[in-house]
């Protein structure tokens, strides 16, 4: 619709539809995938949407998957962010103090209320913790990373869409493993990295092979995510360290190991 409304030159609202299970309602931009279902590219526009309505309580009337999905996008939003304030953003400028601000808010009421949400909206309840998190997954998150950058986690997302068995999996979702491996990549703390990965089963969002739905995924599979995500013009470049294949393969391989671990060591169950 943003793109008819650039083409007619009209102002454009977004009305997401009952969902807060993405952050590119507020932003300037659009993701296009082929029929195949892998992804193409991004397309720009002129403007932000004029306008943009989220209703919580319909929102709240959604299945919780959408919400947790929407979550699993914003986590990223302040992972990415901060290994690429020195690079380009979508808007050809740098990072401001407010676009930095901004991310971290939106990782603060996620790792706040984010739980909490999940529940309410499980029980179908408008609660100051759901609109809390519908905030922080469409307004935070979209103007944090359009603002701020996106880096490896998204990256890697756009490569495990090559894997065909991927495809029935929310945008935030696989967006959610890719914080696990660019966690990995960036080489946080333990301590660190389980704090997320805490927070993202506590909402259902998978970060291991098993709980994405390809135990048995080959190596060669994993590879081509890999070379997808170093591609030329990906946001993985807008890391502030050395990337190459080998080490976004050994990143996505061990973000599995580390996750199940953590599932290990704490004796985590799905409910």
């Amino acid at each position: 619709m943003r793109r008819m409304a650039r083409c007619v030159r009209r102002a454009s609202a977004v009305v997401p539809a009952g969902s807060s299970a993405r952050d590119t309602p507020c932003s300037a931009l659009s993701v296009l995938y082929r029929p195949s279902g892998e992804f193409h590219c991004y397309t720009f526009f002129d403007k932000n949407p004029h306008v943009v309505l989220v209703d919580t309580t319909v929102v709240s009337k959604a299945p919780p998957r959408f919400l947790a999905a929407g979550m699993g996008d914003a986590i990223a939003t302040n992972v990415e962010a901060r290994r690429c304030r020195f690079s380009t953003n979508f808007g050809g400028g740098l990072q401001t103090e407010v676009s930095a601000a901004i991310c971290e808010k939106c990782e603060e009421i996620l790792f706040k209320y984010g739980k909490q949400a999940y529940e309410a909206n499980k029980a179908h309840a408008v609660t100051p913790a759901l609109e809390a998190v519908v905030e922080a997954n469409t307004l935070l998150s979209g103007l944090g990373f359009e603002s701020g950058g996106l880096a490896a986690a998204h990256a890697i997302h756009n490569g495990m869409t090559a894997i065909e068995e991927l495809h029935s999996l929310l945008h935030g979702e696989k967006v959610a493993f890719g914080v696990v491996c660019q966690l990995v990549l960036d080489g946080v703390p333990t301590i660190e990295l389980d704090r997320y990965i805490e927070f993202m089963l506590s909402v259902d969002l998978p970060v291991t092979f098993e709980l994405l739905g390809i135990p048995n995924v080959k190596d060669e599979e994993l590879r081509r995510v890999a070379e997808l995500a170093c591609a030329e013009g990906e946001t993985i470049w807008n890391l502030d360290r050395v990337i190459n294949v080998d080490f976004v393969f050994g990143a996505i391989k061990a973000a599995d190991a580390a996750s199940r671990d953590y599932i290990r060591r704490t004796g985590w169950k799905k409910n």
